[in-house]
């Protein structure tokens, strides 16, 4: 660490400030407005990883970001390179991941000239950063860059950008090491009223059919499953998720139902739209857990713990608003319990309890087996049955997506890292990357489909290179999934666009990579296969899946119907 006072150069500030900041790594791919911080990174400690897309970059500081809490960083050259990160950005910025962006600029004097390479990317990336910033003088980048780290970790964590100019980069000035933050106006209540807490409480204890139905900043706030599980269990209440909030209570702890939405299961769905209180915590409401809003939880009163008030009553009429993070609310909840009488409604309360559990034991996820053709469900539970369900698991988006989460059950929160908000394809390698490289420790595998796969498949070069032994499976319907599935059910079979008749052989492209290709086409190899793939930690494996090619995911909540009007098969 350099001494305050010293002189340095901005490349050197930047430097200085991730390592202040805790930030000891970061994805950045280099170009002509960041040649001087290069110049810098050569005699730097700062570990640097170089994916092949900028794209990739983006997508593997996410990964790190989630699978870690703490902040990920990548970095691009000005114009075509920070434009390349904007759907990582935008990534991010849906499901509330902590990162902060560097882009290089062009000149500070060339800057609104139309310069070779110059992009306004600040204005272009406005709406999906939680703040950005312009640094045109080089005394301003130390508090600039500890003002981002800090506005990017609390609060509802987010997309931070910081644009710096070729010449701010080589600029030099006494470095003072950032200061303080103090950002007037931004100030975010952590605590949640006590008073609030209560009335939450009162209501809670006079209901009969609670839920507890939790989303991902429930997961981004460390330490708030602990807290979750005594106040769970404690009231006896059952526990939904939706799709993101999955992992923060443990699917093998008792009160665990599932996770709703339009490919949620039966019982979650059914859960909350028989409720008459539900306890909601850090979610968004978002239209894929609610279906048809005007029927959601029709019959229950709502609290809403929430870090951000903007989401309090966004979507659904909130009753009982408590602003502030997840842990320390449920903390005050703990508490304040035995403060209240919870065998006022004891017998409704247990039947409820038997009546939600019933639900998941006759309509539990399922699928029908095979021994002719590789189910990809099958492919997904095989995955927990070898790895012992202590994997993390990184998604694409579709088919792979939902079946990674139906049959996958995850124990611990940042288990599962998948594009929620955005839905991104090519999100799953690039973010499996990031994700083991931020958790050597951790077995990372990236469930993936066949065409999600081949967006941002040049990353399994990164891996070779960087020896990041992540394990790749592809469910290989020679589709994309997803939209055939709905093509299938609406649009009477008309297949246009969805089948993917031209692929590569993905065992051969993966050993062209320097990475360990294997296959299975029959479900009698499907474990030996991922138990091969177990023995290798140096470099990626590659597992194509050869699966039933129309296969669908049910349960399924059609477009503009309601969570109880589920198809179940």
């Amino acid at each position: 660490m350099k001494a305050s006072g010293e002189m340095l150069s901005g490349g050197e500030i930047l430097i200085e400030c991730m390592k202040k900041a805790g930030a000891d790594l970061m994805f950045s791919y280099p170009g002509g407005s960041l040649t001087g911080f290069y110049d810098t990174l050569f005699d730097s400690d700062l570990r640097h990883i170089l994916p092949r897309h900028e794209q990739g970059g983006a997508h593997a500081a996410d990964g790190y970001a989630r699978a870690t809490g703490k902040v990920g960083v990548c970095m691009a050259t000005s114009g075509p390179g920070a434009t390349n990160l904007v759907t990582g950005i935008g990534t991010a910025y849906m499901d509330s991941v902590p990162m902060v962006i560097v882009t290089g600029q062009v000149v500070t004097n060339l800057i609104g000239g139309d310069a070779f390479q110059e992009a306004d990317i600040v204005g272009i990336t406005r709406p999906i950063v939680k703040h950005s910033y312009l640094v045109t003088d080089v005394k301003d980048l130390a508090r600039t860059m500890t003002e981002a780290f800090h506005i990017a970790k609390t609060g509802r964590p987010g997309p931070v950008l910081v644009d710096i100019p070729k010449d701010v980069f080589a600029a030099r000035t006494k470095y003072d090491g950032g200061g303080e933050v103090s950002l007037l106006g931004y100030q975010p209540n952590v605590e949640g009223h006590p008073m609030q807490v209560k009335k939450l409480l009162k209501a809670l204890e006079g209901a009969k059919r609670p839920v507890i139905y939790i989303g991902g900043g429930l997961v981004a706030s460390d330490g708030a499953t602990e807290e979750l599980i005594k106040f769970a269990e404690s009231a006896n209440v059952p526990v939904v998720s939706s799709f993101m909030g999955q992992g923060g209570y443990p699917a093998d702890r008792p009160n665990w139902v599932g996770w709703l939405g339009m490919h949620g299961n039966y019982a979650s769905n059914m859960a909350v739209m028989e409720a008459d209180f539900i306890v909601a915590i850090g979610t968004r409401f978002t239209d894929r857990s609610t279906g048809r809003l005007d029927r959601f939880a029709a019959k229950a009163k709502l609290a809403h713990i929430d870090i951000d008030p903007a989401s309090i009553s966004k979507n659904v009429r909130i009753d009982i608003p408590v602003v502030g993070d997840a842990k320390n609310v449920l903390a005050m909840i703990n508490k304040y319990m035995p403060d209240f009488k919870w065998d006022k409604n004891s017998a409704d309360r247990e039947g409820w309890f038997k009546q939600v559990m019933a639900w998941n034991k006759d309509k539990p996820f399922s699928y029908v087996y095979s021994d002719k053709v590789i189910k990809p469900q099958y492919v997904v539970e095989s995955i927990y049955d070898v790895t012992g369900g202590e994997a993390v698991i990184a998604t694409d988006v579709g088919q792979n997506q939902m079946w990674a989460a139906q049959f996958y059950k995850y124990k611990y929160p940042r288990q599962l890292i998948s594009s929620g908000g955005m839905g991104t394809m090519g999100y799953g390698l690039p973010a499996a990357m990031g994700a083991k490289i931020g958790r050597p420790d951790k077995e990372v595998f990236c469930i993936t489909g066949d065409g999600g796969v081949l967006m941002n498949i040049q990353e399994l070069c990164t891996c070779v290179q960087y020896r990041v032994g992540v394990k790749v499976a592809i469910l290989n319907n020679r589709f994309l999934g997803m939209v055939r599935q709905w093509q299938q059910l609406m649009f009477n079979k008309r297949y246009t666009d969805t089948c993917l008749e031209c692929q590569p052989d993905f065992v051969k492209l993966a050993e062209s990579f320097g990475c360990v290709g294997l296959r299975a086409s029959k479900p009698s190899e499907v474990k030996d296969v991922l138990t091969e793939s177990m023995k290798i930690t140096d470099r990626p494996v590659v597992m194509d899946f050869v699966c039933a090619r129309e296969e669908n995911v049910y349960p399924m909540v059609p477009p503009g119907a309601g969570n109880d009007e589920m198809i179940i098969r």
